[in-house]
C-alpha cells in the first residue's frame, strides 16, 4: 500500500462511535475536520480514522505533523515532504505540489492545524481544487473554515464510561474496580485523555487513593487562581481548558524544582531531542551534567517527555511543551535558551560538514535529518539575531539538505542568510557554493551560472585573506578579481603580484562551474574549468571532499567527450579511494557514471550491475533523484539488452519517482539519446499495448515495491 502513517499507540481505546462518524463523514465530503480541546485525542483518532480508511484510496494515505511549524512559511515545503514531493522546482511550491496530486486519488492528513488554520484553510482550498481526487482529513483546535468543510467536534471520554476507565488502567498498569479512587479521577479529570495519562504517571508513582485526594484539593480551588498559565480566551471550549490546565499545572507542581526547570527549558525544542542536545541546551544554574538526566528521567515517569525511541529520541506533546515555554518566559530566559539552541545545532551543522568526507557521513547524513526540525528553528532564530550565524549554519547543511531532496528549504535558507549576512571569506564562499549546486539540481542554469561566478571570486579573496571568515562587510566580493576560467592564472593574486594556491573553495567552485557545464551539455567547458584547478594544487584526489567533486566533475566530462576507456579507468580508481575511506555520495555518482560508460560501450549487463549498486546507495541515503536517476540508467540497460517487460517495469517505477522530485524526467545528455534509442526498440519488440500495461502498472504501483523488483539481480562488477 503507498502512503505513510504513523504506527498507532497501542494506548487508544473506546472511540467507536467517533470513529464511525469519521468514515462517514470521509465517504461523502472531501473535507474532514476534527476538532476539540487539546489533549483530547484529535491525533490518535484520526491517526485511526486513517488506518482504517487507507484502503479505500489507491494512492495511499500520507501523514503530516504540523506542530513544528511557527509560521506558515514552509507549510507547504512540509506538506510536500509527507507526500515524498522531493520539490526540485524552480516555481511556487503550491503549483508543484498540486500537479504532484493532481492525478491521485489519495487521504492526505493535516495534523494540529489551529496555530496555522488561515494558511491551512488557503492551502487545502487550492490542493482540493486542483486534485479531484484528494481527500483531506485535519486537526484542529478551531474549524478551518473552507467552504464543504464537515466538522466532528470530538468531545472527551465519559467520565463515567468504561473507556476512561481503561484508558486510566492501560496508562498506570493496573487494574481498578470502576468503583472507588480510580472512577473518581476519571469524574474529576473530565474524561480528557491527556490529563487522564498525567494522572496515571502519578498512580504509578503515589497509588491511586493519594492522587483522587490531590486531585480533591486542587480542583475545588476557584478557577483561575492557581492555574491561568494557558488561557486562550479565543477558544470554545474554556471549561474543558480549565480543567486541561489544572491537569497540565497539578502534574507541574507535583514535579521537583529540577523538573520543573528543565520542563520549561526543553520547550525550546521543535522536533525530537536526545539526551546530548538537552544537555547542552538546557543546563545552566542548579541543573547541570551530574543531575540534568535524573530530571529528565523523572519528567518521562510523570508522562511530561515521551520515553527514548529506537534512536534514543525523546518527545514533548505540542500542550505540554506551550506550557513549559510560558513557564520559560515568566523566568525570563526564553530568548537565552533559544540563543543556546541555536549555537548547539549550529555547533552539530559544523560538525556534520566536516564528517561529511569519510566513514562518518551516513552517520551525519541521518543526524542532519533527524534534527532537521530543530535545525531549522536555530536558522530561523539566527536569520532575527545573527545573521553571519545564521550563513555559517545554513552553508553547513544544505548540501546534505539537497542531498535529502530538501532543495526548496536549502534554497530558501541561503537566499535569506547571504542576503541578511555580511560577513565574507569562507563561510560566504561555502554557502554560495551551495546554492549553486541546490540552482542546478532545480535546473534554473541562468541563476546557478550567476551564483557560480561570484562563487569564484568569493573563494579567490578567502583564499588570498587567511582567517577572514567574518572581515570586511562589503557584498560578496563582486569586485575581487575573475571567476575560474577568467584571464588571471591559478597562481596570481589580484592586486599584488603575489601566489595563489587554489585551496578547497577554489576547489568547490571549479566543481560547481564544471557541474553546470556537464548539465547544460558542454563537457568540453567542465573538463577545462576543473583541470585548470586541479592542476594547481597537490595531494591525492581523495584528500577533501572539495578535490573528490572535483576529480568526479572530469570523470564525467571525460565520458560525455567519448574518452571512455580513460573516464573508466579514473572512476574504478577514485571508487576504490572511496570505498577506502567508506565514503558513500561520491561512490554512488561513480556508479551512475560507470552504467552509462558500459552502455555507451555496448555493456549492458555491466551497465545493470553499476546501476543497482548506485540504487543501493542512493536509498541509503534517502536521495530520491539519485533514485530516478538510478532507475533510468537500470531501465536503459535492461532494455539494450532486450529485456523488453523488465525495462518497461523499471522505467514506470523511475517515472514514480520522478513524479515524487517535482520536476520532468532528465539527466545528462548522453543518457537521454540512449534511453529514447533502446526503449524505442523494446516498444516495438513486446508490443506497445504490453509495454504500456507494464509501465502503468509500475508507475501506480507502490514506489518501494518497483525500487525492490529493480535491485534483484546482478550486482555491479
Amino acid at each position: 500500500m503507498r502512503g505513510h502513517l504513523p504506527d498507532e499507540s497501542p494506548g487508544f481505546v473506546g472511540r467507536r462511535t467517533e470513529l464511525e462518524r469519521i468514515s462517514a463523514a470521509l465517504a461523502e465530503h472531501r473535507l474532514v475536520t476534527v476538532t476539540g480541546v487539546g489533549g483530547v485525542g484529535k491525533t490518535r483518532l484520526a491517526l485511526r480514522a486513517a488506518h482504517r480508511a487507507a484502503d479505500h484510496y489507491p494512492d495511499g494515505a500520507w501523514w503530516t505533523d504540523l506542530t513544528p511549524l511557527d509560521g506558515d512559511r514552509l507549510l507547504v515545503a512540509l506538506v510536500a515532504d509527507s507526500v515524498d514531493l522531493s520539490d526540485h522546482t524552480p516555481g511556487m511550491a503550491t503549483t508543484g505540489l498540486c500537479r504532484r496530486l493532481a492525478d491521485d486519488r489519495l487521504l492526505l492528513v493535516l495534523d494540529s492545524c489551529e496555530h496555522l488554520a488561515a494558511p491551512c484553510a488557503r492551502l487545502v482550498t487550492e490542493l482540493l481544487a486542483a486534485a479531484p481526487g484528494l481527500t483531506v482529513l485535519a486537526t484542529s483546535r478551531l474549524p478551518l473554515g473552507v467552504e464543504g468543510e464537515r466538522v466532528v467536534d470530538l468531545d472527551p471520554l465519559p467520565p463515567t464510561g468504561r473507556d476512561a476507565l481503561d484508558l486510566l488502567r492501560r496508562a498506570a498498569g493496573e487494574e481498578f474496580p470502576a468503583a472507588g479512587p480510580a472512577g473518581e479521577i476519571c469524574v474529576r479529570l473530565e474524561g480528557i485523555p491527556l490529563a487522564l495519562e498525567l494522572a496515571a504517571a502519578q498512580i504509578r508513582l503515589q497509588g491511586a487513593e493519594a492522587v483522587r485526594d490531590q486531585l480533591g484539593t486542587r480542583f475545588d480551588a476557584p478557577p483561575g487562581a492557581r492555574f491561568d498559565l494557558l488561557v486562550h480566551p479565543e477558544r470554545v471550549w474554556p471549561g474543558r481548558h480549565q480543567t486541561l490546565r489544572a491537569a497540565i499545572g497539578w502534574s507541574h507542581e507535583l514535579s521537583a524544582p529540577l523538573e520543573r526547570l528543565l520542563w520549561a527549558r526543553l520547550s525550546v525544542f521543535r522536533g525530537p531531542f536526545d539526551l546530548a542536545s538537552a544537555t547542552a541546551v538546557c543546563i545552566g544554574g542548579p541543573l547541570d551534567r551530574a543531575n540534568l538526566p535524573d530530571a529528565l528521567a523523572g519528567l518521562v515517569r510523570a508522562s511530561v517527555v515521551g520515553p527514548e525511541d529506537a534512536g534514543g529520541r525523546h518527545r514533548m506533546l505540542d500542550t505540554i511543551r506551550a506550557y513549559g515555554a510560558t513557564w520559560l518566559e515568566r523566568t525570563g530566559e526564553t530568548g537565552a535558551v533559544a540563543d543556546r539552541h541555536a549555537a548547539h545545532f549550529r555547533g552539530l551543522a559544523r560538525r556534520a560538514e566536516s564528517a561529511w568526507h569519510g566513514a562518518g557521513q551516513p552517520r551525519w547524513y541521518r543526524t542532519v535529518d533527524a534534527h532537521h526540525t530543530d535545525l531549522r528553528t536555530a536558522l530561523d532564530r539566527l536569520l532575527r539575531t545573527d545573521p553571519d550565524a545564521a550563513l555559517d549554519l545554513v552553508g553547513s547543511v544544505a548540501f546534505a539538505w539537497s542531498c535529502r531532496g530538501r532543495l526548496r528549504e536549502a534554497r530558501d535558507g541561503l537566499e535569506q542568510a547571504l542576503l541578511l549576512s555580511d560577513a565574507r571569506g569562507r563561510v560566504r564562499a561555502r554557502a554560495l557554493w551551495a546554492l549553486g549546486v541546490t540552482l542546478v539540481l532545480q535546473g534554473e542554469s541562468g541563476p546557478a551560472q550567476e551564483i557560480s561566478e561570484r562563487c569564484a571570486r568569493e573563494a579567490r579573496y578567502a583564499e588570498h585573506t587567511e582567517g577572514t571568515e567574518h572581515a570586511e562587510p562589503t557584498g560578496d566580493g563582486a569586485g575581487d578579481g575573475p571567476g575560474i576560467g577568467g584571464p588571471h592564472r591559478p597562481g596570481d593574486r589580484p592586486g599584488s603580484g603575489g601566489p595563489h594556491r587554489p585551496g578547497d573553495l577554489t576547489l568547490d567552485a571549479a566543481a560547481l562551474a564544471g557541474l553546470l557545464a556537464l548539465t547544460t551539455g558542454r563537457p568540453m567547458a567542465a573538463y577545462v574549468v576543473v583541470g585548470h584547478v586541479l592542476d594547481a594544487v597537490r595531494g591525492g584526489p581523495a584528500d577533501s571532499a572539495a578535490r573528490l567533486r572535483c576529480h568526479l566533475v572530469r570523470v564525467f566530462a571525460l565520458t560525455g567527450l567519448g574518452r571512455l576507456a580513460e573516464a573508466r579507468e579514473r572512476a574504478l580508481a577514485l571508487r576504490a579511494r572511496c570505498e577506502e575511506l567508506d565514503e558513500h555520495w561520491t561512490r554512488t555518482a561513480l556508479e551512475y557514471q560507470l552504467a552509462l560508460t558500459g552502455l555507451l560501450e555496448g555493456d549492458p549487463a555491466t551497465a545493470a550491475g553499476h546501476a543497482r549498486a548506485m540504487l543501493e546507495g542512493t536509498r541509503r541515503l534517502g536521495a530520491s533523484l539519485g533514485v530516478a536517476l538510478g532507475l533510468d540508467v537500470l531501465a536503459t540497460a535492461l532494455a539494450a539488452a532486450g529485456d523488453g517487460e523488465r525495462a518497461a517495469d523499471v522505467s514506470g517505477t523511475g517515472e514514480a519517482y520522478w513524479r515524487s522530485t517535482g520536476q520532468p524526467r532528465r539527466g545528462l545528455p548522453g543518457l537521454r539519446a540512449l534511453r529514447e534509442k533502446y526503449t524505442d526498440t523494446v516498444r516495438a519488440t513486446i508490443g506497445e499495448p504490453a509495454y504500456e500495461e507494464i509501465f502503468v502498472r509500475a508507475l501506480t504501483g507502490p514506489p518501494q515495491d518497483g525500487l525492490d523488483r529493480a535491485l534483484r539481480g546482478p550486482r555491479r562488477p
